[in-house]
Parts: C-alpha cells; structure tokens; sequence
C-alpha cells in the first residue's frame, strides 16, 4: 500500500514544510491492528519537514474500541558520519521542559540511578525531559499488577525505584542526563542561544563497527577500493572527485577534493559539494597534516570592516569566542572551513539564528526570539565594522589559521599563543590511548 496519494507528489519532494493552509499537507490514514485490544484503530502518518531541522516521518495511532493511543517519530534523514554524546546537569524545575529529540537509536542514561533506556527499546519521540521521565515510569507501571502477583519482592524494588524517577520528574532533585545516540539524530535543547550552556555538553565520536552494523551500514569491501595514489605532487595538482548524498535532500551528488597550500602556514584537504537536484552547496576542510604539538589560540581584535576580509581557516577541532558577546561554541558545530572572517560570522549567525530548530513552533518564547534576534544585530554590527570585539579561535589541534595581512611582519591586531593540552583535550582528540612506539609488542 503506497503511504503517498497521487495529489501529494507534485513536482517537489514527498516532505513538506509545516503550513497550516496547505491542503496538500494532510496525514495519511491507514486502518491498523491495536496491539492492546487487537481490533482495529487508526494510523496518521504526515512527512513533513521541522523548521531549519530535518526531514521526519511523524505517525500517530489510536484506537476507538480500547483509547490505547501511541506516537512516534522517525528521522528521514541521513546518518550523521559520527555518533554524539549529550550529557545535561539537569539542576531546576526549568531544566525539565528542555525539549529533546531521541532518535529510537539513542541510549538514554542516569548515572545517579544506575538507570538506562537501551537503543531499540523505544521509539523515537519529540518531547521534554519531563516527558521523557514520564515515559520511562509508565514503561515501568505497565506490568506491575502482574509482578505484585507473581514476583512481589521485584514489584517493590520497581515501585520504590519509581518513586525516585517521581522526584527527579519533580525537580526536587538534581541529576545527571546523558543521550548518546550513533546515528548522530538526536538533540537537546540549549535555552541560552547563542551563548554557551554551562549544564550541557556535547561530544561526537567515531562510532564502532557494531554500531555501523545496528545502523545498517554496510561496509565496503577494502578489495573493491581504488588503491589512492602515493605521488604527492599528482594529488595536489589534480582534483579528486567520488559520489555521496546530499547532506539536505539526500540525493545523488559528487564531492570534490582538493590538497592546497595555505601560505604560511600549511596544507589543507578542502571538499566541496554541490547538489544539482536542490541548489545545496557546501565545503569542509581537513588538515592535511599531523596533530601539532602545542594547542593554538589566535586572538584577532577586529579594528576595521577591511579585517572582514581576511582569510580564515577553521578545523573541525576549534571552538570559537566572542568574549564581549559571551558567546562560545564548541568544536565541530560548524565544522571544519576555509572561508574569511565576514564568512565564519555569516555561518554563526545562520546556525545561533536562521536554523536554529527551536526559534520557531509553539514552544517558542517571546523572550528566547527577542535575545537571538539582538544576538543577530550585533554580529551585523561586527561585519560592518561598527562593534569593536575580539575573535578568539582555539584550536587543541593546532590547525587552524587567520591571515595576517601585515605577513611577512607580525600583525599588531593578532596574538597567536601556544600552549600545552590538558587531558581531557587530549582524550577529545583520540590521543592519549595513541601508541606510536613499541605499538607492536
């Protein structure tokens, strides 16, 4: 049965933006067998579009014999290509109306109870952290009258440890919320933005080949694999070119690959992608070399619109600063690029504002819009040269780079400091269980 009537399918895509007057834009209803009462009730199922998010299928049943009902929500996007890990202190009754995308790939924890939601066990669902917490107490009530019957001494330890998911859904407790999710689908809400959360933390990591598996991806064959070319004098006089997905429509499209050299200072992989079924383009840099030694702080203090102009190297391991804007942001939000200045400000602002996913809906707040609409204002400001601030790039990594247009002399607007790692810097960038000698004892 096709879920997508002939008068949804136009010349577009199948997913369609939220609009209440567009008519087009109904559920599909499908008779469906209750899994409760086991007659039969009524599935919607809408694919739409969120706001400056992502493509999702949403679908709804109830059922009219029994009032069981049950919703969902499923990602129809791609694969992120790393997981992420979402940890929140969740210290006041405010924190629980966070709300929160968990994808039905994502772990949900709390240390402090010993407690764990694991993937594939629920699924996926648009909600709070109160909702979250209501969910997994009503999974725990649902058989309780059998095991008071059956197992009485289990039901009591479920009951009191119910009771304790009662107070933190209350608020009257603090505790510790982590999501990690490999797909990479998930998200929580930072009700601060664009400044930094100081209760959430968000880390990505390569995921494991298990969790490829669970994911259905499947890897290629290594002997299918074009074997690349070792002559480094080829790769950088010639543009690479292999297929790959659309990041916002998800159609076919070709990524270009480049090695250039960035003057005074070192070489870089830029990819670029271009779209030709919706107009998307995009571009990453890597680093074409090793991890440096020392981390790398470049603070530019921003003087005249010229300074719009210089050119910007921005590894996937920055963070950025903007110190009399207290704003912050983390690595890998925007991801690794070579742009200038006027560009790197563009991409804050079209990620802290435009996109944001929740600046948008009923849940949005008059106070939330009115601080990231001035938050807006004043990065316009900087790009005109009209707001006297300082740009801060630090770089654990040491692989990120501002021109300094008084090269070959020392810039007086720009101090580029050197400085030692912590642990904790190191075990984001994968380098402390790196062995490089005696590897092969």
């Amino acid at each position: 049965m096709s879920l997508i009537s002939d008068g949804n399918v136009r010349s577009g895509s199948v997913f369609k933006d939220i609009s209440a007057d567009y008519e087009d834009s109904q559920p599909t209803e499908i008779e469906s067998l209750c899994m409760n009462c086991y007659q039969n009730g009524l599935t919607r199922i809408l694919l739409t579009k969120i706001p400056f998010f992502k493509e999702v299928i949403i679908s709804s049943f109830t059922c009219p014999n029994c009032s069981w009902s049950n919703t969902e929500i499923q990602s129809a996007g791609r694969i992120q290509d790393q997981g992420i890990i979402y940890t929140l202190k969740v210290k006041s009754k405010q924190d629980m109306n966070r709300e929160v995308v968990k994808m039905d790939s994502a772990t949900t924890r709390i240390p402090e109870l010993d407690f764990e939601i694991p993937p594939y066990t629920q699924k996926g669902s648009l909600s709070t952290i109160e909702g979250l917490l209501g969910r997994a107490v009503a999974g725990l009530q649902q058989d309780q009258p059998l095991r008071k019957a059956s197992a009485p001494e289990v039901a009591v330890k479920i009951d009191e440890f119910i009771d304790k998911l009662n107070v933190l859904k209350e608020g009257e407790s603090e505790f510790t919320l982590v999501i990690d999710d490999p797909s990479g689908n998930s998200f929580v809400e930072n009700p601060f933005a664009p400044q930094k959360d100081e209760s959430l933390s968000i880390s990505h990591y390569k995921r494991s080949p298990q969790q490829d598996s669970l994911l259905g991806i499947k890897a290629e064959d290594e002997d299918d694999e074009e074997k690349p070319s070792n002559d480094i004098d080829t790769m950088r006089d010639e543009v690479l070119k292999f297929n790959t997905n659309c990041p916002e429509c998800n159609a076919p499209a070709s990524t270009n690959m480049k090695l250039v050299q960035i003057p005074h200072f070192k070489e870089v992989i830029i990819m670029a992608t271009n779209c030709d079924d919706c107009g998307h383009r995009t571009n990453e840099v890597k680093s074409g070399g090793a991890t440096e030694e020392l981390g790398t702080k470049i603070t530019l203090h921003i003087t005249d619109v010229s300074d719009m102009s210089r050119d910007l190297l921005k590894s996937e391991t920055c963070s950025i600063l903007i110190p009399e804007l207290e704003f912050e942001l983390g690595m890998a939000a925007v991801g690794g690029k070579f742009t200038t200045l006027e560009g790197l400000l563009k991409d804050i602002k079209d990620l802290i504002v435009s996109k944001n996913p929740f600046t948008c809906g009923d849940s949005v707040t008059s106070d939330r819009t009115e601080k990231l609409k001035v938050f807006g204002q004043k990065i316009d400001k900087i790009m005109a040269g009209e707001m006297d601030v300082h740009i801060v790039l630090d770089d654990p990594a040491g692989n990120s780079y501002i021109q300094n247009v008084y090269a070959p002399d020392p810039d007086p607007e720009m101090t580029i400091e050197k400085y030692t790692r912590t642990f904790e810097q190191n075990e984001d960038l994968g380098l402390n269980d790196m062995k490089t000698e005696g590897y092969q004892e």
